[in-house]
């Protein structure tokens, strides 16, 4: 695992996150039939500037919390894409929950090369002179026990996504003065929380969505290690299941991309892809996502450029508007994902919840975390599996029966 996460510094694959529903379609595609050349990695950042967290409703009463430096971190080389300080959100715990620590990383999409990632260091996932003074902790950070019945009164710590790519990597670009040191922020960032505290866990997850939740993937091993034996740590990815698919061109967007940067001298790119790592992990992991993850249908499988002529756009904007032909195709997606856990379900210490959604991370957001109507598979919300998987109170391996089944869901629609 050490070496495949070396080697995730070198590849950056592109996810753009957090593409929430109820937004507009009509700039994306202005920007996709632009006849001026622009990579499919580098739409991805402009969608993300389009359809970010922002877009996503937040509780009127949500706790706000304030952001925090690393200070120091610029000496030991921790810094954001423009070389600024990277940062997190932490609410403290109390009473129960004074020792248990959640840690949610944050998601925000990739750069892959230096055109995007000069574009990306002037935006809030590259400069921290550009993050929010304040965000909401809501969902899985809520302080709530309503809203959040299991860990609502711990120590709730979201790290900021700065670096581009997973919080992995370690190099720069000395021409543009581009800094990859994601897996440095990482540590950064992990030492810091330990000075407050988080070194006398007796609980600890560690989370997060999209990019976040392939970082949580990635880093999940390692956070392992920084705890005692006698300290309870599991970890949970919400979204992060980037699936090596064939798009509606039968072609593999992903790994034709990691082809074109990764050495041919250096391991298989199908290496990089979660489903071909989950397997290795030893520490106990939950897999939450949806089946028909939005961003996969929209940016994977029926990108602008596998369908030129718009024949998917739609069905990609709208699940209703999708034909019989699409929707087997769709289908077909959702066994291909079932099939890359089967061999993770095996391991009893191990999660998953998998509905039959048309959704994007589902562990941030309220109404799909816990609420009276969100999504549940045999009646179980994603928080109370979540929380009984952690706790040990059951083995949980919900995977939902196929679409149009479940009327449950908070699927997106895209106007």
């Amino acid at each position: 695992m050490e070496k495949l996460k070396e080697l995730w510094g070198v590849i950056v694959i592109g996810f753009v996150l957090t593409i929430w529903g109820g937004v507009n379609s009509y700039e994306f595609d202005d920007f996709f039939s632009n006849k001026s050349k622009v990579s499919f990695l580098e739409s991805m950042s402009f969608l993300e500037s389009i359809y970010g967290a922002s877009a996503a409703a937040v509780p009127p009463n949500a706790l706000m919390v304030g952001l925090t430096l690393v200070e120091g971190a610029a000496a030991k080389g921790a810094v954001c894409l423009d070389g600024t300080l990277p940062g997190y959100h932490l609410h403290h715990g109390y009473g129960e929950g004074a020792n248990s620590w959640l840690i949610q990383l944050e998601g925000g999409g990739w750069c892959n090369n230096i055109r995007s990632c000069v574009y990306r260091k002037g935006t809030h996932r590259g400069s921290s002179t550009l993050f929010e003074k304040k965000i909401p902790f809501t969902g899985i950070l809520s302080n709530k026990a309503e809203e959040n019945p299991d860990f609502f009164n711990w120590n709730r710590v979201k790290i900021r996504y700065c670096d581009g790519a997973s919080f992995a990597g370690d190099s720069e670009d000395k021409a543009t003065g581009l800094q990859f040191r994601g897996q440095r922020i990482w540590l950064a960032a992990i030492e810091d929380l330990m000075s407050k505290g988080m070194h006398n866990s007796d609980q600890a997850l560690l989370s997060g969505c999209s990019a976040g939740g392939l970082a949580s993937i990635l880093h999940c091993d390692e956070f392992r290690s920084f705890f005692p034996g006698s300290t309870k740590v599991k970890c949970l990815s919400d979204a992060g299941l980037f699936m090596d698919a064939v798009d509606i061109s039968a072609c593999r967007v992903f790994k034709q991309t990691c082809q074109v940067l990764v050495p041919t001298t250096l391991i298989p790119t199908s290496c990089f892809f979660p489903q071909n790592l989950i397997a290795n992990i030893e520490t106990p992991m939950f897999i939450l996502n949806a089946a028909y993850d939005s961003w996969q249908v929209q940016q994977s499988l029926a990108s602008s450029t596998a369908d030129p002529q718009g024949t998917w756009h739609d069905c990609k904007m709208n699940h209703a508007q999708c034909s019989t032909l699409q929707i087997q195709f769709l289908q077909d997606f959702r066994n291909d994902m079932l099939d890359a856990v089967k061999g993770f379900a095996t391991s009893r210490q191990n999660g998953l919840f998998i509905n039959s959604c048309f959704a994007h991370c589902q562990s941030e957001r309220q109404d799909t975390w816990f609420a009276d109507d969100s999504p549940v598979i045999r009646d179980k919300a994603v928080a109370i599996a979540v929380g009984d998987w952690y706790f040990d109170r059951a083995n949980i391996e919900a995977i939902d029966c196929p679409y149009p089944c479940d009327k449950t869901c908070h699927n997106l629609v895209f106007k």
